[in-house]
């Protein structure tokens, strides 16, 4: 949809520290195949320190550089993919207990979309009233847990720690979300279920998670049967599809674009997913900044947030970011830089 009238007046980010891919292929716990067919250098690494800290780490630097009263938003956004403290407790009361304020506050769980999600939800809350200005969106997790094994969980990616936030506003900003959009294509939700069952969740069985087997386990399903590809075969027409109405709604065509920043994954998996289809080249890719990152539901507004630190962006230039997620979800949002923020200059 196109959203020429939300701006970004604030960003903040949460970054952990890095532990290096060479040092976890030298402890053994990283396959060394994997990481020189990756190409990934690094990822954020939390420790103990809790997903909601670092979302009020986050949320309270974008507040101060939008100069956004906490009192003062509509609406709060807490999107995460991973278990966030006690069960039956919700981690965006936390934040707002400590931002203040006592506007709507909403956990949003689409998986590493859920960023985008946040985003197209804040944007139309916004619209439905006149009296509404602001919106706050955070993303925030820490994968360091029993039940997740960071570096064996999946292909092409490594789950990272950290956080990052946007604070949304009707008033004129430094940046200006000119689209976003979303498509769901629910037929490949299984290539993230595999053949686990429903009941019980596999949390309260102490079951961890094991995105490689379930994949594998997917792909027997295709095994006679001439059309159990399609579903992923509809993941990359949608891909395509959804960028180019996103950029359609936003008026310009891919070279106009002067960055692109995509899930945090390999090398290999940038290319051929978002910038070969795109007839970009990888350099104008976030991947050389991601690489050393790590995945999660942060990726995006991490990148946008080190491009602008970096003088990577500046007024006038218009930056694609891109996330695929279990669902299987696509997401797009263009983003116009209109200014310099005073924090990047």
């Amino acid at each position: 949809m196109p959203a020429d009238d939300i701006f970004i007046s604030g960003v903040g980010v949460y970054e952990p520290p890095t532990v290096s891919i060479a040092d976890a292929v030298a402890e053994g716990s990283y396959p060394a195949e994997q990481a020189e067919s990756a190409g990934l250098l690094g990822v954020r690494v939390a420790g103990d320190t809790p997903a909601p800290e670092m979302a009020l780490h986050a949320a309270r630097e974008a507040l101060t550089r939008a100069g956004q009263p906490a009192a003062e938003l509509d609406v709060q956004l807490y999107a995460d993919s991973w278990h966030q403290g006690p069960d039956g407790w919700l981690p965006q009361s936390y934040l707002q207990r400590h931002l203040g304020g006592d506007c709507l506050s909403v956990e949003v769980r689409s998986g590493c979309n859920g960023m985008f999600t946040a985003l197209e939800l804040a944007i139309g809350y916004l619209r439905g009233d006149g009296d509404r200005h602001s919106a706050l969106v955070v993303t925030a997790d820490n994968f360091g847990t029993p039940l997740m094994d960071r570096w064996n969980s999946g292909v092409g990616y490594i789950p990272a720690d950290g956080s990052s936030a946007l604070v949304l506003t009707k008033r004129p900003s430094f940046a200006q979300v000119v689209a976003a959009r979303t498509v769901t294509v629910a037929a490949a939700e299984q290539v993230h279920r595999g053949d686990e069952p429903l009941f019980p969740p596999s949390v309260t069985l102490g079951r961890s998670v094991d995105f490689n087997g379930r994949l594998l386990s997917f792909r027997e399903t295709l095994k006679g049967n001439p059309d159990g590809a399609a579903p992923l075969f509809e993941v990359q027409k949608k891909t395509t599809e959804i960028v180019h109405r996103c950029l359609s709604d936003a008026g310009i065509e891919p070279d106009d674009l002067a960055r692109v920043a995509f899930n945090n994954f390999s090398r290999e998996m940038v290319e051929q997913r978002i910038m070969a289809p795109l007839g970009l080249p990888l350099s104008k890719s976030t991947w050389d900044f991601g690489r050393g990152i790590g995945h999660g539901t942060c990726d995006q507004i991490m990148s946008f947030n080190h491009l602008l630190a970096a003088g990577e962006l500046g007024p006038g230039d218009h930056l694609l970011m891109m996330g695929v997620a279990p669902g299987i979800t696509l997401s797009a949002a263009v983003v116009k830089v209109v200014d310099t923020p005073p924090w990047a200059a």
